[in-house]
């Protein structure tokens, strides 16, 4: 099953979903040399986010996480693609800086489709999620 996105970074990644309906804040919810979600009572603490599918609605919080986001590329540790409903602009920019691909605005919600350990294709130069 194709389901059709909007691209906001470029690129493809397959790999297992990871998701979450709770907002994530790259600046104090994951450890950047890790990759585990730190922040406290969200629904991924304690897992990593490194290699998935990082299926997420939005982001939240400080302009620094965009560099976070970058630190975890750096660390080996980033996800190896992520999902938004609705993108803000310090996820795009982490994403842009750190060649991660990134779509948003999924033409159907892909919290009703998938599941956690989930095996998808992001194909953002396409725009578009393939469910395997």
């Amino acid at each position: 099953m194709k389901i059709k996105a909007h691209r906001i970074s470029k690129g493809k990644a397959s790999g297992r979903i990871l998701l979450t309906k709770d907002a994530i804040s790259f600046l104090g919810s994951v450890d950047p040399k890790t990759g585990i979600v730190v922040e406290k009572e969200h629904e991924l603490e304690g897992e990593s986010i490194s290699e998935k599918i990082l299926l997420f609605p939005c982001g939240k919080g400080s302009t620094v996480g965009s560099y976070v986001i970058y630190q975890l590329k750096k660390n080996n540790v980033a996800p190896a693609a992520m999902i938004n409903l609705r993108c803000e602009p310090i996820v795009a920019v982490g994403a842009i800086m750190s060649g991660i691909p990134l779509v948003d605005q999924p033409e159907k919600n892909p919290f009703e489709i998938l599941r956690n350990g989930d095996s998808v294709l992001v194909d953002a130069d396409n725009e578009y999620i393939e469910i395997s």
